[in-house]
């Protein structure tokens, strides 16, 4: 006996696939069929699936041939194919024809023929009605091939597109789907029932343990009494998930509307852990190696506040002058100014021992991290800054009042791997001095693209630009943590560590009031793991605020690398020489590090 559908398949070609299991169970798969079908008919098996099973011992092979006649007919439907003819023999016989009680409990080979028949096309592909705007699939159209999955993505489109607008309780009311066997066509028609444009009703939170109630509320921001929208419910979760303090969040609707045409929402939540630690390290030829760590506390006051304390060493073994320690706290309290804008507060400890200046700093500051989409950030504050250091023009203190601000746009693919988009960070930090210095501004950008050609072997082009200036004091007035460098790991490669500065005379060098670096590499993938990667690098540093010809000098490194790709970010390491400037040396660096250069 075989199992029929009401539509014919012709039988012409077969593959075959021949996995042995623990039962010797072989497969085969006969069927004129496109390879990307006879994949997902592979893959759709339950037969197939307890060949490659080292454990089918365990498996009742009639079991799986029963269920696989409904699992293959619903792939060959996905495809366009409405007319199913599919066999199914373990050891020769039928196995829609043995009884349950009596199958046997093994079985050596199994044979699956399938005649796949013409592939249907739609006649009438129709819904309605659907809301302004609403784009219904591509394939769902008269001519184009017949598939269940067009067919749904139709009626969901449909619904969201009405969802859209506020009409929460959209739904298809009747569909008329039939076959017209002689002439291979598909007819569907769809009706829609928008139902009422709702109102967000109330909000009810359940889950929540130590975070309060109120605050999720003011976190998840969801507007009672304006209009319904599935957008809103996702900016609630991610508000929420942005905390950190939960590990999950589900909305979901009220079944019947409420007064007024409103719609109430449930909430539910599981929290997270409420304390997290964390450890990292980098290491480079002239850098030396850097260690962190930091200890996060995600519920510190019930309100989904976080706490950061996070203690760095660098330069350990370098050739930067020495050992460099930081030690910060950062207190951020979400949706304190609106649901977007959480407040910080932050404190830092830092001291740099490095080739030309010494610095020993203490920060505090607050400020307002406004997240005004997933791709776009702005913040600013106010903050106090004390330091004493030594440079090339002797040793000086000063105190300033900071007024920092920033935006950040994000638009990667991947943070730690990208192959395409853009990223943008541009900082301005105008600073008033109470003593010590002049008044003035520091300013910072850094701007990265990505391009990917290819599919096989993709190649990667990443380009980045760094522009930085120091408006105000003089050369020798100028904050001698605010002056910019250039060289090492995260300028120029291949050049020593912060090596190009402003030559003031007597073998001394002071940071420039401006830089400008320049970054391009060509990044091949040679297998799904390993790739390699060429690069070159540009650094110019000057005396004026803006970089300009005669007013500093510039250098340049180049060099190659290799990544390994691993669950958490490819492993970089690079080797780069230098190519030109005043510090030109035979000597190259080695980079060492998580995640791509930039």
């Amino acid at each position: 006996m075989k199992l029929t559908s009401k539509f014919l398949f012709r039988l012409s070609v077969g593959i075959l696939l021949s996995i042995q299991s623990a039962m010797a169970l072989t497969v085969q798969i006969n069927g004129d069929l496109p390879e990307d079908v006879l994949d997902s008919l592979n893959g759709a098996s339950l037969l197939v699936e307890q060949a490659n099973n080292e454990d089918a011992a365990s498996q009742d092979p009639y079991a799986s041939a029963t269920a696989d006649y409904a699992r293959l007919l619903a792939v060959l439907y996905e495809a366009g194919y409405f007319g199913a003819e599919i066999s199914i023999k373990l050891d020769g016989r039928e196995a829609a024809n043995v009884s349950a009680i009596n199958a046997p409990k093994t079985a050596n080979s199994a044979v699956i023929n399938i005649q796949p028949g013409p592939v249907f096309r739609y006649g009438t592909a129709q819904v309605k009605p659907i809301a302004p705007g609403t784009e219904l699939p591509k394939g769902f159209a008269t001519g184009e091939t017949a598939g269940l999955s067009t067919l749904r993505g139709a009626s969901e489109r449909a619904i969201s597109g009405w969802r859209d607008l506020g009409y929460a309780k959209a739904r298809i009311v009747d569909q008329k789907v039939t076959a017209d066997h002689r002439n291979a066509i598909l007819n569907a028609a769809l009706q829609v029932n928008a139902g009422q444009q709702l109102k967000f009703g109330n909000l009810t939170v359940k889950g929540n343990r130590r975070v309060r109630t109120e605050r999720i509320l003011e976190i998840a921001g969801l507007p009672q009494g304006e209009v319904f929208s599935p957008e809103a419910l996702d900016k609630s979760a991610k508000r929420l998930r942005r905390t950190g303090a939960f590990g999950s969040v589900a909305f979901s609707e009220a079944e019947n509307v409420g007064l007024n045409q409103t719609l109430d929402i449930t909430l539910d939540v599981s929290e997270q852990r409420r304390r997290r630690v964390g450890f990292g390290g980098d290491i480079a030829t002239s850098d030396g190696l850097s260690l962190s760590a930091f200890w996060m506390h995600r519920n510190l006051l019930g309100g989904a506040e976080r706490l950061r304390i996070e203690g760095e060493i660098s330069g350990i073994g370098g050739d930067t002058g020495g050992d460099d320690y930081r030690l910060s706290a950062r207190f951020e309290r979400p949706a304190t100014f609106g649901p977007d804008r959480d407040l910080y507060a932050l404190a830092e400890l830092e001291e740099l021992n490095e080739v030309n200046y010494f610095t020993r700093q203490a920060t505090v500051g607050v400020g307002v991290n406004w997240i005004a989409s997933d791709r776009r950030e702005y913040e600013y504050g106010v903050g106090l800054m004390a330091a004493e250091t030594r440079d090339a023009f002797g040793e000086d203190e000063y105190l300033l009042f900071i007024i920092p601000a920033e935006t950040r746009r994000d638009y990667r693919n991947n943070q730690l791997d990208a192959t395409k988009g853009y990223y943008l960070r541009a900082n301005a930090a105008p600073f008033a001095a109470i003593r010590g210095s002049d008044d003035g501004v520091r300013a910072f950008g850094d701007y990265r693209i990505y391009r990917s050609f290819g599919t096989e072997r993709p190649v990667t082009l990443a380009f980045r630009a760094q522009l930085g200036s120091v408006f105000g004091p003089s050369l020798a007035d100028a904050p001698s943590d605010f002056v910019f460098y250039s060289g090492g790991g995260g300028t120029v490669r291949g050049q020593p560590y912060e090596s190009l500065g402003v030559d003031v005379g007597g073998g001394l060098i002071a940071g420039g009031r401006s830089f400008l670096g320049l970054s391009a590499e060509a990044r091949f993938k040679v297998t799904e793991t390993i790739g390699i990667v060429g690069f070159y690098d540009y650094g110019f540093i000057g005396s004026d605020p803006l970089p300009s010809e005669g007013s500093g000098d510039s250098q340049s490194g180049a060099g190659i690398g290799v990544r390994y790709q691993t669950p958490i970010g490819p492993i970089r390491f690079d080797v780069a020489v230098p190519v030109d400037g005043p510090n030109e040396s035979n000597n190259f660096e080695i980079y060492i590090g998580i995640g791509q250069a930039f």
